[in-house]
C-alpha cells in the first residue's frame, strides 16, 4: 500500500471506503490480494451492468485483440465502430421507434454531457440550461454548472454560471405544486431574457440518493420543453443500459428526448466510451468543431457490440432483471420494517435501490460493516445517507441473496453497536 499512499493524489475517493488491494474479478465477484472475496453491489457505479470480464465477451475482444484490430483511431472509420452502429441502431434504436444520430465525444460520462450542452447552445443560441436539485452530471466545469451537488461546485474554483435549478419532483412524494409551477418559471425565465436553451436531468438521480422522477411531473416536463422550445437532454449515463428495466430509463414514460447522454455499461466491459444520442435535426457540428484524441476506443466497440448481440436480441435480459428486481424490492422493504431504529426508506428503480438511513453516520457504519463482511455496496445522496446497491443485471440469483443477507447482518450489527441510537429494536 505504500505507493499508494507515498504518491497518489489526496483526491483519491472510493479506495478510501474500500482499503485493500484488488487483483482480480470474475462476473459479480471481486478478489483482493490477501486472497478474500466480494460480492460487488458497486460495479464502477454503474459502468458493469453485465458483471466483471464477463466471459460472454471476452473471447470477442481476445480474438480482436491477436487479430491486430485497430485499437486508436480518433473519428476514423474502422470496421469495429461500423459494425457497433449497425447493431445499435438495428437492435436498440429501431426496435424502439428511436431516430438519433451517434456522436462519440470523448471516453467519459461527462464528455457525452459537454457536448450535449454545447450542442443545445448552438442550436438555440441562447446560454442557459436548466437542472434539478440533487442532480449530478459530471465534475468538468460545463458538467459542473449543472451538477447540484455544493461539494463538488465549490471546488471548481470559478462562477459557475448560465444555469438554474428546478425542484425534482419525486414519485414517492408527488407535490402537484410543483408541477404546476413549471409553466410559471419557464415564463418568469422568459421575462427575464433568459429562455433556456435546453432542461437536462436524469430520470432516476443515482448519486442524488436513488430519487426516482414521478411519472406525471416528467410528462408535464416534456410539455413545457416542447411547447416552450427548449430542449429536453436526458443523462443515461449511469442507469442506462437496463438498470431500470428497460434499455433507457425514459421508455417506461413515452418520451423521446432531443438529446440522450450514455456512458458506463455502453461499452459493456468497463473499457472507457461515450455516446451522445442526437435527434437527427439538431446535428448542425461542423467537421471538426467539437473533438477529442481518444473518441474512438475501438476495443470499448468491440465489447458494445458483443454485450448487444449478446444480451439485446431478445428479452431475456429484462425479464431476469425484472424478475431480479421484485427481489430487491421486497427484501429491501422487509429490512427497513424489521429495522424501525434505522427510520430507513426503500428507493426503488429497476436493479437501482437503496435505503435512505436518517445519517450519514449510521449509513456509512453500514456499508463499512459490509465491506468487512464481503459485500461492496457505496453510499449516495446529498448527505451520502443511502446506501446504494447496483448489482449486476446478470448477477446469479444465490449471490443476489447472500449480499442481501450482509446488507441484513451489517445494519443489525451497525445498530446494536451504534450506542447514540437510543430504543434500538429488531422486529
Amino acid at each position: 500500500m505504500n505507493i499508494f499512499t507515498r504518491i497518489k493524489s489526496n483526491v483519491w475517493s472510493y479506495c478510501r471506503d474500500f482499503s485493500t488491494v484488488f487483483v482480480k474479478a470474475i462476473e459479480h465477484e471481486i478478489f483482493d490480494d490477501k486472497g478474500n472475496s466480494y460480492i460487488d453491489f458497486f460495479c464502477g457505479a454503474g459502468a458493469l451492468n453485465y458483471g466483471h470480464n464477463n466471459p460472454k465477451f471476452k473471447q470477442y475482444l481476445i480474438n480482436y485483440i491477436q487479430g491486430n484490430g485497430i485499437t486508436h483511431s480518433l473519428d476514423m472509420y474502422t470496421q469495429a465502430k461500423g459494425q457497433f452502429l449497425e447493431a445499435f441502431e438495428e437492435t436498440i434504436l429501431k426496435s424502439r421507434n428511436l431516430e438519433y444520430k451517434v456522436m462519440f465525444p470523448g471516453p467519459t460520462g461527462t464528455n457525452a454531457v459537454e457536448a450535449a450542452l454545447k450542442l443545445a447552445r448552438k442550436v438555440k443560441g441562447r446560454p442557459t440550461i436548466v437542472h434539478c436539485k440533487n442532480s449530478f452530471h459530471g465534475v468538468t466545469l460545463g458538467s459542473l454548472s449543472v451538477t447540484d451537488n455544493q461539494k463538488y461546485r465549490n471546488a471548481s474554483g470559478v462562477p459557475l454560471r448560465n444555469s438554474y435549478s428546478i425542484p425534482f419532483n419525486n414519485q414517492h412524494c408527488e407535490n402537484e405544486q410543483e408541477i404546476d409551477s413549471l409553466d410559471k418559471f419557464f415564463e418568469q425565465l422568459n421575462s427575464l431574457g433568459e429562455k433556456p436553451a435546453a432542461v437536462i436531468l436524469e430520470i432516476v438521480q443515482a448519486e442524488g440518493g436513488i430519487n426516482v422522477a414521478s411519472a406525471s411531473w416528467l410528462k408535464q416536463l416534456w410539455q413545457q420543453t416542447q411547447k416552450q422550445d427548449i430542449l429536453l437532454i436526458v443523462d443515461d449515463i449511469q442507469v442506462g443500459c437496463g438498470r431500470t428495466g428497460t434499455f433507457f430509463s425514459f421508455e417506461q414514460f413515452g418520451l423521446k428526448p432531443d438529446l440522450v447522454c450514455l456512458s458506463k455499461s455502453i461499452s459493456g466491459y468497463g473499457t472507457p466510451m461515450s455516446l451522445l444520442l442526437i435527434r437527427p435535426q439538431l446535428d448542425c457540428w461542423e467537421p471538426g468543431e467539437h473533438n477529442g484524441t481518444f473518441r474512438g476506443n475501438n476495443l470499448a466497440f468491440v465489447t458494445a457490440r458483443a454485450a448487444i448481440l449478446e444480451y439485446w436480441q431478445n428479452n431475456e435480459l429484462l425479464i431476469e432483471t425484472n424478475q431480479k428486481a421484485s427481489i430487491l424490492s421486497q427484501k429491501l422493504q422487509e429490512i427497513v420494517d424489521l429495522f424501525p431504529a434505522l427510520h430507513g426508506k426503500h428507493r426503488d428503480r429497476g436493479m437501482i435501490q437503496g435505503i435512505a438511513c436518517q445519517s450519514t453516520e449510521i449509513a456509512s457504519k453500514i456499508r463499512q460493516t459490509a465491506f468487512q463482511r464481503g459485500l461492496i455496496l457505496e453510499t449516495a445522496g446529498s448527505h451520502n445517507e443511502v446506501l446504494k446497491l447496483l448489482p449486476p443485471l446478470t448477477i446469479s440469483y444465490e449471490a443476489l441473496y447472500k449480499g442481501l443477507a450482509i446488507i441484513e447482518e451489517s445494519i443489525d450489527y451497525s445498530l446494536a453497536s451504534n450506542l447514540s441510537l437510543s430504543g434500538y429494536e429488531k422486529h
